[in-house]
């Protein structure tokens, strides 16, 4: 399981360096009512993604009943897609272009005046059409599809994908529980140092992942 998590980490590490998905939750945190509307943010994007676990972690499994070994083309093949898409991404946040796993600015203005059960649908929308977002979960299935490890063992991998995936995430709203007078000051500082250096992270993350990911799905296809 260990080794299995090495793997899953590269994926989990792309999730968790996207900054504007902690910007929106700090937002919605800042917000009236908003300890509500970042939880049914959270719970949006996570109900994505035990849906996209359901559908496609059961197609994988039963393409790799078909044909031995398939599951390590399908690894490599979705790996090289995430690095390209990665790599796209990052000349696009480079030279200033709209980012299409990024939600319009429309949403992040409207942020206030948003209700729980929006929140829930813009966290369930953004993980539907994000494409490099696709991409690192569909990674992540084939990964733990190809480990050979049994159903349980794959249900608490993918889990495990899933919450550390959205660590930081889910961080800020306990704290805001837990602390909500402390949390304030922090969440007003931790808002305007991602939103300055939203841009040079994200630059670099996708660089860093795209060269990773691209290297790994031509191994990948080398090694067969």
């Amino acid at each position: 399981m260990n080794a299995l998590f090495g793997e899953l980490l590269p994926m989990i590490l792309g999730n968790v360096l996207a900054p504007i998905w902690l910007i929106i939750v700090l937002l919605l945190l800042a917000s009236p009512g908003g300890l509500l509307k970042a939880a049914a943010f959270v719970l949006g994007m996570t109900f994505i993604r035990v849906a996209q676990g359901l559908l496609f972690g059961a197609l994988l499994a039963a393409s790799s009943d078909d044909a031995a070994g398939e599951s390590g083309l399908v690894a490599a093949t979705l790996k090289l897609i995430l690095g390209i898409l990665l790599l796209i991404a990052s000349f696009k946040k480079w030279r200033k272009e709209e980012d299409p796993d990024e939600p319009p600015p429309k949403w992040i203005q409207s942020l206030d005046q948003t209700t729980a059960l929006k929140a829930f649908g813009l966290g369930a929308l953004g993980i539907a059409i994000g494409p490099k977002l696709w991409a690192f979960t569909l990674s992540a299935l084939a990964i733990i599809n190809g480990a050979e490890i049994d159903q349980t063992s794959a249900i608490i991998a993918y889990a495990a994908y899933i919450f550390f995936a959205q660590i930081l995430l889910i961080l800020a709203v306990l704290f805001v529980a837990v602390a909500p007078k402390r949390s304030r000051a922090f969440l007003q500082r931790a808002t305007a140092w991602l939103t300055t250096y939203n841009r040079p992270i994200s630059i670099t993350a996708a660089l860093v992942f795209g060269l990773l990911f691209t290297w790994d799905g031509v191994n990948g296809f080398l090694n067969r």
